[in-house]
């Protein structure tokens, strides 16, 4: 199958094509500002607020299946709206899509745990454009799939990884908070799991986050003893404390989703001792 993946050259980005160009798919990769370092791909700059540069790539490439792993953060034109702009071009151009959304989509107030069902809550500017976008790609493309995911860890590359370098070598000020909780997931299982998606025909709400429940100081203290750096070093806090206006805990139930699939999320304390 031909493949494009907007947001190529982004983290996740960045592994969804070397899985798919290991195997052999026909992939190009979009990037914002500069492309990745994958020379097997074809590289295109795609800004997802160009809606005539979006139907021009695809009428170009006509993908069999498109993944959108773009992060725009809390920029509502790329992050809501630019999905429904694919999933427009999708619909035109019969593609199918796989849209990576956040559990940013959720409040973690009231309850803690979240499946596939729950209704998004979001209390972020983040929360809502990824909200905005997973009911704007269901709208236009119902048989599209939103893949909800959690904090993304590995090879020692994400943003949460070089924090807890930072915050233990005095590069970053800060803490790690020990009420903040998330179900992180390894970001080759991740890509792997989304993948698997993108090749079968299930449609509608997917979630992928890993087993493991952990708090932001938890997983940097997993992090932190992979990386052969004393744990005494990492600073904690409660964002209870401090005025924290984000979410709190929010635990992505995805066991539905890993019952169908055949890719294993790991657990943090799994993979993290693995890596």
């Amino acid at each position: 199958m031909t493949l494009l993946i907007v947001g190529g050259s982004g983290f996740l980005g960045t592994e969804l094509v070397r899985q798919a160009s290991s195997v052999g798919h026909p992939t190009v990769a979009t990037y914002a500002s500069r492309p990745g370092g994958c020379s097997s791909v074809t590289w295109k700059k795609l800004d997802l607020r160009d809606v005539p540069r979006i139907d021009a790539l695809m009428a170009q490439i006509r993908p069999r299946v498109v993944v959108n792993a773009s992060s725009g953060g809390a920029d509502w034109a790329v992050t809501a709206q630019g999905p429904i702009h694919l999933a427009l071009a999708a619909a035109t151009y019969g593609c199918r899509l796989v849209h990576v959304s956040s559990d940013a989509v959720f409040s973690g107030i009231g309850k803690t745990h979240y499946n596939e069902t729950s209704l998004p809550d979001p209390i972020t500017p983040y929360g809502a454009a990824k909200a905005a976008g997973e009911a704007g790609v269901l709208t236009v493309l119902p048989e599209a799939v939103v893949a909800r995911t959690s904090l993304i860890i590995g090879h020692g590359r994400s943003e949460h990884e070089r924090l807890v370098h930072d915050l233990t070598s005095g590069a970053r000020d800060g803490v790690l908070f020990t009420d903040d909780c998330r179900c992180p997931v390894h970001v080759s299982d991740l890509a792997s799991a989304v993948l698997e998606l993108a090749s079968g025909h299930e449609a509608g709400v997917h979630h992928l986050g890993g087993p493991e429940a952990l708090s932001r100081y938890g997983l940097g203290l997993l992090i932190a003893r992979r990386d052969g750096i004393n744990p005494s070093l990492l600073p904690a806090g409660r964002a209870s404390a401090r005025n924290y206006r984000g979410a709190l805990d929010v635990r992505l139930d995805s066991s539905a989703t890993q019952h169908r699939l055949s890719t294993t999320l790991r657990g943090a304390s799994v993979f993290l001792s693995q890596d």
